[in-house]
């Protein structure tokens, strides 16, 4: 593929994590050729090679290993698991100015909230992404378009703003009027499958028992339930639909907690299962299931917690994600 010809008005994009998700972004704008990209990472890397599709890229990539090397920059997409967000955070403070927009690339809700302590008045642009990034090893990603759309963001300026950042690119960008139903619509499948599969240790195909797909429906209405009292637009059948998503993942495909969990590394659970057990105590739903699923998700992090504490201290204070 022959990169697109680089226009005039440059933004300044960092990427700040290169795992999956990070390394599809970083690639497909930096091939893209209208803005000038960083990678901030953990190791160092010249340059990137993405699978697409369409076909496979190889491009040139400036990647800083130091948050100390790092100026403020028009955008910033924080592409690193939400939990580890706090490990990003010497990134992010030094990346942002107020005229900042900080792309928020991670799973879950309350988008903003969870990077406010590290951004200070840049924009926080909250972005589902649909799209499966797979990290193929050191520097070699996979994109996998899965949806109709790779990203959703809401109809606004703000999320108009990524749309427009990311046109040219292989990666499409729906501005949707019901951002809100659009994120816990991608919520229910991430609390069905990334905590069953974690738990049984089974990919999607553990989808296909059907006692497996009973807990995982009823699991699901428990978030349906909370989800519209979050505010949400969600069918009447919106639970059978989540699972009937579900079921459409190749079998032989495993969540992020699931592959999480076999690497022993700390699992993604408060702003998933987490997030809808507190939202549901805010408005006075129960969520048993769901309650049970993070009281023994919580046990088994613990002990990947003290494992991985105990391991060196990564470069750049960023993840292995």
């Amino acid at each position: 593929m022959s990169p697109v010809p680089a226009p005039g008005n440059r933004l300044t994009v960092a990427v700040v994590g290169l795992g999956g998700i990070g390394g599809i972004a970083a690639g497909c704008l930096a091939h893209d050729g209208r803005h000038t990209v960083v990678a901030c990472a953990r190791r160092p890397l010249d340059r990137l090679t993405v699978e697409l599709p369409e076909g496979t890229i190889d491009v040139a990539l400036n990647a800083l290993t130091d948050p100390g090397e790092a100026a403020p920059v028009d955008w910033v997409l924080l592409c690193t698991k939400a939990h580890e967000t706090a490990s990003a955070g010497p990134w992010l403070e030094r990346l942002w100015r107020p005229s900042t927009h900080v792309a928020v690339m991670q799973k879950g809700i309350e988008h903003a909230a969870r990077i406010a302590p590290w951004t200070g008045g840049a924009t926080a642009v909250p972005v589902v992404v649909n799209y499966n990034g797979e990290k193929l090893g050191p520097g070699r990603v996979r994109l996998r378009h899965v949806a109709d759309y790779d990203m959703t963001v809401a109809d606004n300026a703000p999320g108009r703003a990524v749309a427009e950042l990311l046109a040219g690119t292989p990666l499409r960008v729906l501005a949707s009027a019901d951002f809100t139903t659009a994120a816990w619509r991608k919520l229910l499948i991430n609390v069905v499958a990334n905590p069953i599969t974690a738990l049984t240790l089974q990919r999607q195909a553990v989808f296909l028992r059907e006692d497996i797909y009973a807990l995982g429906l009823a699991v699901a209405e428990e978030a349906v339930a909370v989800g519209r009292a979050d505010g949400t637009k969600f069918a009447a059948d919106e639970a059978t639909q989540a699972m009937a998503r579900l079921l459409t993942i190749a079998p032989e495909l495993g969540s992020s907690m699931y592959f999480d969990r076999l690497a022993g590394r700390p699992l993604e659970i408060e702003v998933l299962t987490g997030a809808v057990v507190a939202a549901g105590q805010r408005h006075g739903i129960a969520t048993p299931l769901n309650g049970a699923l993070l009281t023994m998700l919580r046990a088994v992090n613990d002990a990947a917690m003290a494992e991985h504490k105990a391991q060196p201290k990564r470069d750049g204070g960023l993840p292995a994600a």
